[in-house]
């Protein structure tokens, strides 16, 4: 854990560090504005860091290899948002190795909380120095890693949720509407809170009627699940197909529902490890102003970006 000068001194050298680092710097930076008024502790729920290679090695299993994105970025994002609080989960483009998490969340300090994966060689001792820098779930990267079989997925999530059901940790699943449709019983009978990345991978432009996306509601209506309503990114993104997605959502349940930037927009698309895939641009202030347009009131606003993150996360 970094010293509270060395943070101090970290902070006043940001202006400088962003200034040297902007003619390579690649993770996007927000340009519109935000439009409207963001209550005090609102929480991104979804964020990553991708540290220097030489620091952080990438893992070798990974599907692809991203462009770097740092804290000092992050923080200069979350300054334009006027966000205040950040969950940095770890990408599956480092496996089992959450160092690059806790770099990012050191230097966030207390507004920061972590979502880690691990495998099976990962220990109880391990876990429970997570616990102590402030991780509060694991991640089950199964959309990335290409598992669509559901046997396979249930086996997986049983596993995560053992482990961690003495913890009051949460199971974050990054997987597809097919499967959640095919594990739901699984799922509604967890013995941990589940959190749903991305809409479940829901494909925006198919709307509320297809197949799975009930499933997934239920789910989130029952209070078993949270899921958040983070805009993925992807060349030519129509962002109004994500309205009735989050509509439907919010009215299952306001309590159950979370947000997220998904920043710095990783792109696997046709990725790998032999070359760098560039991160996608996104203008996260525009992204953000469609919350209001989700949901109008300001009370369900501050459910979304400040209460449930801090009943799931323990701020």
């Amino acid at each position: 854990m970094i010293t509270r000068r060395e943070f101090v001194m970290a902070t006043a050298a940001t202006g400088a560090l962003l200034h040297n680092r902007f003619s390579f710097a690649k993770a996007s930076q927000p340009t519109t504005p935000v439009n409207f008024e963001v209550p005090a502790g609102a929480c991104d729920c979804h964020t990553h860091i991708h540290g220097d290679p030489a620091k952080f090695p990438w893992f070798p299993g990974r599907t692809y290899t991203p462009e770097m994105a740092l804290p000092e970025e992050m923080s200069a994002l979350h300054k334009a948002l006027h966000i205040q609080r950040v969950v940095i989960v770890t990408p599956s483009v480092y496996g089992p190795d959450n160092s690059a998490t806790i770099y990012g969340m050191q230097a966030r300090g207390k507004d920061a909380r972590g979502v880690a994966v691990i495998d099976d060689k990962t220990t109880d001792a391990e876990l429970d120095r997570l616990a102590r820098l402030g991780f509060k779930g694991i991640r089950l990267n199964l959309a990335t890693a290409g598992v669509s079989d559901p046997n396979v997925a249930r086996q997986r999530f049983l596993a995560a949720a053992e482990r961690v059901k003495s913890r009051n940790w949460h199971v974050q699943l990054n997987t597809t509407l097919p499967v959640i449709a095919a594990m739901r019983d699984t799922l509604a009978a967890s013995p941990v809170p589940l959190v749903f990345d991305h809409y479940g991978n829901a494909d925006e432009e198919l709307g509320v009627q297809q197949p799975g996306f009930s499933d997934l509601v239920d789910l989130v209506k029952s209070g078993k699940a949270y899921v958040k309503i983070s805009v993925t990114a992807g060349p030519r993104k129509n962002y109004a197909y994500f309205k009735p997605l989050a509509q439907m959502l919010i009215a299952a349940n306001s309590d159950r529902c979370l947000w997220g930037t998904n920043w710095p927009h990783p792109n696997s698309v046709n990725g790998s490890t032999g070359k760098v895939s560039p991160l996608w641009n996104v203008d996260d202030g525009l992204v953000f102003n469609l919350l209001p347009t989700w949901a109008p009131e300001a009370a369900i606003r501050k459910k979304i970006l400040v209460d449930n993150p801090a009943r799931l996360y323990e701020f």
